[in-house]
């Protein structure tokens, strides 16, 4: 993968599509270098006629990490959050929003589409807050505002849990691999046999990529850091499509539905037996409902 050099960092990056296509930058969620969009979904989408840009995040995958930096444990970061006291982070989500931002500058590109999941849909909003000259539209996948309140801010107790837990070994490629079947098991879209088989194929390569422990809990301190974000929702002036899984256990349809409330004009779409995650069966909806938002020359008008 090629690197940029974005506000001090090396952000590595892939391209995917036509060079003449529209740009549609993909920004992945918490922890998760870029290799955890399903490959399926990039495809499709470049059939749709997106040139879609792919990159690891500050602190994943082949960009710079920030192994080393002093933080606060995530539960008293929690709590900090809650009472709506300042979370101290070695970065936060707006610095994110710029590395992204950085990156279309890096390439020469005006303006994209942006799409974000998960933490990546929050990098994605206030990306679109704060840079809306350069979002031509904005899809924000199972996220949120930052609203603290418990019925927005956070899913069911054992989804947290599983999400908050480490590997047995977090040195063991095996172990990880584990470790993430079971994170997904419980915040994932009921799966069959053969596509609980499909997940473990995508999380090999995820961690074949590079996964750090230490690297989502920063991640999770940037959320945090950045609190409630409603405010800069409401500066939001692209067009907004979230998207938001029926069955989502860790992020409710409560937070997709308030951040659709906060953006002016913004579409929601509930997409039934969808969790937090990126199923397989789901990709050809998913690709239909993001292309179709963007206007992509091979969409589907809905």
């Amino acid at each position: 993968m090629p690197v940029a050099a974005v506000n001090g960092l090396a952000i590595d990056y892939t391209l995917h599509g036509a060079p003449q296509a529209p740009p549609l930058l993909a920004i992945m969620g918490l922890g998760m270098p870029a290799a955890a969009w399903p490959p399926a979904l990039i495809e499709l989408l470049v059939a749709r006629g997106a040139r879609v840009i792919t990159f690891d995040n500050r602190d994943t995958g082949g960009s710079t990490r920030f192994s080393g930096a002093r933080t606060i444990p995530p539960l008293v970061a929690m709590l900090r959050a809650a009472l709506r006291l300042p979370v101290p982070a070695p970065y936060t989500l707006h610095d994110m929003a710029a590395d992204a931002i950085g990156l279309l500058d890096a390439l020469g590109i005006a303006q994209a589409h942006l799409v974000g999941v998960s933490m990546g849909g929050m990098i994605a909003q206030l990306a679109a807050a704060q840079f809306p000259q350069r979002t031509a539209s904005l899809t924000s996948i199972m996220s949120s505002t930052g609203n603290p309140r418990p019925r927005v801010a956070w899913g069911k107790p054992r989804a947290l849990r599983t999400l908050l837990a480490r590997p047995r070994d977090p040195r063991d490629p095996q172990s990880v691999i584990d470790h993430l079947e079971r994170v997904f098991g419980v915040i994932g879209s009921p799966a069959g046999e053969r596509e609980r088989a499909e997940r473990r194929v995508h999380l090999e390569r995820i961690v074949r990529r590079g996964l750090d422990a230490a690297a989502s809990r920063r991640h999770l301190l940037a959320v945090l850091a950045a609190g409630d974000r409603r405010a800069w929702l409401r500066r939001i002036t692209a067009p907004t499509l979230v998207l938001h899984g029926a069955l989502d256990p860790l992020l409710p349809l409560a937070a997709g539905a308030e951040t659709a409330r906060c953006i002016a004009g913004a579409r929601l779409v509930v997409i039934e037996g969808m969790g937090h995650d990126l199923p397989p069966r789901l990709l050809p909806r998913l690709a239909d409902e993001i292309a179709a938002h963007a206007g992509l020359p091979g969409s589907v008008t809905r």
